[in-house]
C-alpha cells in the first residue's frame, strides 16, 4: 500500500543529525493529540516511529547533515500510516539477524527492525530498503 495515495496529514524533512528526533517527537505528539490516540498505542507509535528515524539518520544518511530523512503521515479510514525514508544506499531487510536468537542476544545492536516489527500492525521496505512504511490500527 503506498501512502502517497493518501493524503498527507503531515510532512516533515530534515537533516540527518540525531538531534532532530525531537522534531519527529513532536510530529508524533500533535498528532495523536490531534487524533485522539490513547496512551497505549501512542508508545508504540511513538517507539516504532523513532526507531524508523533513528535507523535512517544512522544507517542510512550516515548522520550525514548534507541528507535528508523524511517523514509522512496519511490516514485512512481507521488506520494511520507512516513513512520514512532516508537518502542511503538501503540494504538486505531479509538478512537482517534476529535479535532473539541466542547468539544475538548480547549484541546492544539490531533490535530496532524486531521492535517496529512488533509494534506496528504492518511493516514494509520499499525503495532497496531506503523507505519503510509502518501502518498502525486505530481501533
Amino acid at each position: 500500500m503506498e501512502l502517497e495515495l493518501y493524503p498527507p496529514l503531515k510532512k516533515i524533512d530534515f537533516p540527518s543529525i540525531p538531534n532532530n528526533i525531537r522534531l519527529v517527537e513532536k510530529l508524533i505528539d500533535d498528532i495523536c493529540e490531534n487524533l485522539g490516540i490513547k496512551e497505549n498505542k501512542y508508545g508504540n507509535i511513538l517507539i516504532a516511529i523513532t526507531e524508523a528515524v533513528n535507523n535512517a539518520i544512522i544507517h542510512g544518511n550516515k548522520k550525514d547533515s548534507n541528507k535528508t530523512t523524511s517523514i509522512t503521515c496519511s490516514q485512512k479510514d481507521n488506520e494511520i500510516l507512516f513513512s520514512i525514508s532516508d537518502e542511503g544506499s538501503g540494504f538486505d531487510f531479509d538478512s537482517v539477524p534476529d535479535p532473539t536468537d541466542p547468539k544475538n542476544i548480547e549484541k546492544s545492536k539490531g533490535r530496532g527492525i524486531f521492535l517496529m516489527s512488533h509494534l506496528s500492525d504492518k511493516i514494509s521496505f520499499e525503495n532497496k530498503g531506503t523507505r519503510v512504511e509502518l501502518t498502525f490500527s486505530l481501533s
